[in-house]
Protein backbone atom coordinates (compact mmCIF):
# COMPACT_ATOMS: atom_id res chain seq x y z
CA UNK A 1 0.00 0.00 0.00
CA UNK A 2 0.95 3.21 -0.62
CA UNK A 3 0.83 6.74 1.24
CA UNK A 4 -0.82 9.67 -0.01
CA UNK A 5 1.25 12.17 -0.09
CA UNK A 6 0.66 15.06 2.13
CA UNK A 7 0.89 18.66 1.39
CA UNK A 8 -1.31 21.85 0.73
CA UNK A 9 -3.28 20.38 -2.24
CA UNK A 10 -7.08 21.95 -2.48
CA UNK A 11 -9.87 19.08 -3.13
CA UNK A 12 -10.47 18.19 -6.11
CA UNK A 13 -14.22 17.83 -5.90
CA UNK A 14 -17.48 20.16 -4.20
CA UNK A 15 -17.93 23.51 -4.29
CA UNK A 16 -17.09 25.04 -0.89
CA UNK A 17 -14.01 24.65 1.04
CA UNK A 18 -14.08 21.98 3.98
CA UNK A 19 -14.24 24.40 7.13
CA UNK A 20 -12.03 22.45 9.84
CA UNK A 21 -14.34 21.80 12.99
CA UNK A 22 -11.61 23.16 14.97
CA UNK A 23 -13.07 26.49 13.62
CA UNK A 24 -16.51 26.26 14.27
CA UNK A 25 -16.24 25.21 17.65
CA UNK A 26 -13.98 27.87 18.45
CA UNK A 27 -16.59 30.35 17.68
CA UNK A 28 -18.80 28.23 19.85
CA UNK A 29 -17.00 27.99 22.73
CA UNK A 30 -16.41 32.08 22.89
CA UNK A 31 -20.22 32.42 22.14
CA UNK A 32 -20.93 30.41 25.29
CA UNK A 33 -18.21 32.20 27.12
CA UNK A 34 -19.29 35.64 26.49
CA UNK A 35 -23.01 34.57 27.78
CA UNK A 36 -21.08 33.04 31.25
CA UNK A 37 -18.93 36.22 31.76
CA UNK A 38 -22.17 38.49 30.96
CA UNK A 39 -24.14 36.40 33.53
CA UNK A 40 -21.38 35.34 35.78
CA UNK A 41 -18.14 37.77 35.78
CA UNK A 42 -15.38 36.49 35.43
CA UNK A 43 -14.18 36.23 39.20
CA UNK A 44 -13.83 32.84 40.96
CA UNK A 45 -16.90 32.86 42.22
CA UNK A 46 -18.21 32.68 38.88
CA UNK A 47 -15.87 29.19 38.50
CA UNK A 48 -17.39 27.66 41.39
CA UNK A 49 -21.11 28.69 40.37
CA UNK A 50 -20.27 27.00 37.05
CA UNK A 51 -18.85 24.01 39.01
CA UNK A 52 -22.06 23.54 41.03
CA UNK A 53 -24.23 23.69 38.06
CA UNK A 54 -22.50 21.62 36.26
CA UNK A 55 -20.49 19.11 38.45
CA UNK A 56 -17.48 20.11 36.00
CA UNK A 57 -13.80 20.58 37.12
CA UNK A 58 -12.26 23.92 37.94
CA UNK A 59 -10.12 23.49 35.04
CA UNK A 60 -13.61 22.78 33.04
CA UNK A 61 -14.91 26.05 34.19
CA UNK A 62 -11.91 28.01 33.94
CA UNK A 63 -11.59 26.95 30.11
CA UNK A 64 -15.65 27.88 29.56
CA UNK A 65 -14.84 31.02 31.00
CA UNK A 66 -12.05 31.98 28.65
CA UNK A 67 -13.73 30.74 25.67
CA UNK A 68 -10.82 27.73 24.78
CA UNK A 69 -13.36 24.62 24.88
CA UNK A 70 -16.77 24.65 25.42
CA UNK A 71 -19.53 22.36 26.73
CA UNK A 72 -21.02 20.03 25.36
CA UNK A 73 -23.71 16.85 26.40
CA UNK A 74 -25.01 17.40 30.54
CA UNK A 75 -22.70 20.17 30.64
CA UNK A 76 -24.52 22.20 28.08
CA UNK A 77 -27.58 20.89 29.31
CA UNK A 78 -27.08 22.08 33.15
CA UNK A 79 -26.05 25.14 31.30
CA UNK A 80 -29.25 25.94 30.32
CA UNK A 81 -31.33 24.91 32.80
CA UNK A 82 -29.58 27.21 35.10
CA UNK A 83 -28.64 30.25 32.70
CA UNK A 84 -30.98 32.51 30.50
CA UNK A 85 -27.98 33.80 29.07
CA UNK A 86 -26.58 30.67 27.47
CA UNK A 87 -29.88 29.02 26.64
CA UNK A 88 -30.82 32.26 24.26
CA UNK A 89 -27.23 32.06 23.34
CA UNK A 90 -27.50 28.44 22.02
CA UNK A 91 -31.01 29.04 20.53
CA UNK A 92 -29.58 32.36 18.37
CA UNK A 93 -26.28 29.74 17.53
CA UNK A 94 -29.22 27.25 16.24
CA UNK A 95 -30.61 29.96 14.12
CA UNK A 96 -33.80 29.75 16.35
CA UNK A 97 -35.79 33.02 17.49
CA UNK A 98 -35.83 34.10 21.12
CA UNK A 99 -38.35 32.49 23.39
CA UNK A 100 -39.59 35.60 24.04
CA UNK A 101 -38.96 39.05 21.78
CA UNK A 102 -37.93 41.95 23.29
CA UNK A 103 -40.65 44.19 21.93
CA UNK A 104 -43.26 41.55 23.41
CA UNK A 105 -41.37 41.52 26.46
CA UNK A 106 -41.51 45.71 26.67
CA UNK A 107 -45.52 45.36 25.87
CA UNK A 108 -46.29 42.73 28.23
CA UNK A 109 -44.20 44.67 30.87
CA UNK A 110 -46.63 47.72 30.20
CA UNK A 111 -49.81 45.55 30.37
CA UNK A 112 -48.59 44.30 33.71
CA UNK A 113 -47.99 47.89 35.29
CA UNK A 114 -51.63 49.29 34.12
CA UNK A 115 -52.75 46.29 35.72
CA UNK A 116 -51.60 46.49 38.98
CA UNK A 117 -52.44 50.01 39.22
CA UNK A 118 -55.90 49.22 38.59
CA UNK A 119 -55.30 46.08 41.17
CA UNK A 120 -54.10 48.78 43.29
CA UNK A 121 -57.31 51.76 42.37
CA UNK A 122 -59.35 48.72 43.51
CA UNK A 123 -58.01 48.04 46.95
CA UNK A 124 -57.71 51.32 47.74
CA UNK A 125 -61.71 51.77 46.63
CA UNK A 126 -62.40 48.87 49.19
CA UNK A 127 -60.42 50.31 52.00
CA UNK A 128 -62.08 53.41 51.50
CA UNK A 129 -65.89 51.51 51.18
CA UNK A 130 -64.91 49.83 54.41
CA UNK A 131 -63.98 53.21 56.28
CA UNK A 132 -67.06 54.48 55.45
CA UNK A 133 -69.08 51.87 56.34
CA UNK A 134 -67.59 51.20 59.72
CA UNK A 135 -68.89 54.29 61.30
CA UNK A 136 -72.46 53.41 60.35
CA UNK A 137 -72.13 49.74 61.25
CA UNK A 138 -71.06 51.20 64.90
CA UNK A 139 -74.08 53.84 65.23
CA UNK A 140 -76.41 51.04 64.58
CA UNK A 141 -75.53 48.90 67.23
Amino acid sequence: MSVPPMGNSLPKMGKELPIPRRLKSAAYALEIAKALRAELGGSHRAIKTLMRWTQASERTAKCWLAGTSGPSGEHLLALVRNSDAVLERVLALAGRKPILEPKHLESLKVAMASTTLAIDALLDGKELVRQLSLPMIESEQ
